[in-house]
């Protein structure tokens, strides 16, 4: 499956044919308000779902219930996880310190690249945990597509935003569910939009499309007011995102 086409097929359903449901993952970040959209501007019904998972920056939570009105999904679940109980993420456990990429005073350019490799705020096993259970709610209100914006940028670090892990969670759905087994053909669908795009792209599609970043939440160590810090690689990569892209950056930083 090209989970780049799967999202972006353009396919124009009959005007016979009932509107498609699909669930869309809102964590309340740049990313998944710009998928949000997309499926919007498809025609899919929208229910939203974001995860309360004992994230440090729960003020994402709140930025996806705005973004869950502004763009129209028909309905918002919030549904609570420990993951903090695992630990092994500097998302959830308090003990372990998010990077921070310190800018020259002179240009204002970060002063270190990228770390490679797997960071520390990988969250063991997040993707997996938080699309089956967006599975489940499909089934439940009888949506044939789940929509997530995992995206070329985060591929280089997190194995869960892969295409590859689409494409298996894709196949696991259709062999795991009671929808899946009853259907003659492929019933449910992982729609990942962003999954080849840069950061620039993404926030030029997004705002073709309507979407106020200013009500987003990226930074992961965000104030409970949602002000950024500025210097952690989500902002990082969302403040040269908007850079790249020649659009206005709308991030409320600390300070």
């Amino acid at each position: 499956m090209n989970t780049a086409a799967t999202a972006n097929s353009g396919v124009t359903e009959s005007a016979s044919a009932a509107p498609i449901r699909a669930v869309v993952l809102l964590s309340g970040g740049l990313d998944s308000a710009t998928v949000l959209a997309m499926a919007r501007a498809e025609g899919r019904i929208c229910h939203a779902v974001s995860f309360d998972y004992g994230q440090r920056h729960r003020a994402e939570l709140l930025a996806a219930a705005r973004l869950a009105v502004a763009l129209g999904a028909v309905e918002h679940r919030v549904m609570k996880i420990d993951t903090g109980g695992l630990g092994g993420s500097a998302l959830t456990d308090a003990s372990m310190a998010v990077p921070v990429n310190l800018t020259d005073a002179a240009t204002g350019a970060f002063a270190a690249p990228l770390a490679e490799g797997i960071p520390v705020t990988y969250v063991p096993a997040r993707n997996t945990v938080f699309l089956a259970l967006a599975l489940g709610m499909a089934e439940v209100v009888g949506a044939t597509e789940l929509w997530v914006g995992v995206n070329a940028v985060d591929y280089s670090g997190y194995p869960d935003c892969r295409p590859a892990f689409v494409e298996a969670f894709e196949r696991l759905a259709n062999l795991a569910t009671k929808a899946g087994v009853e259907s003659a053909t492929p019933h449910f669908r992982v729609c990942a939009p962003l999954v080849k795009l840069s950061k620039a792209g993404i926030i030029r599609a997004g705002t073709t499309l309507g979407v106020d970043y200013g009500l987003t939440v990226s930074c992961y160590q965000a104030s409970p007011e949602g002000l950024a810090c500025g210097q952690c690689d989500s902002c990082r990569l969302r403040r040269e995102g908007f850079a790249a892209a020649g659009v206005a950056d709308p991030t409320r930083y600390v300070g």
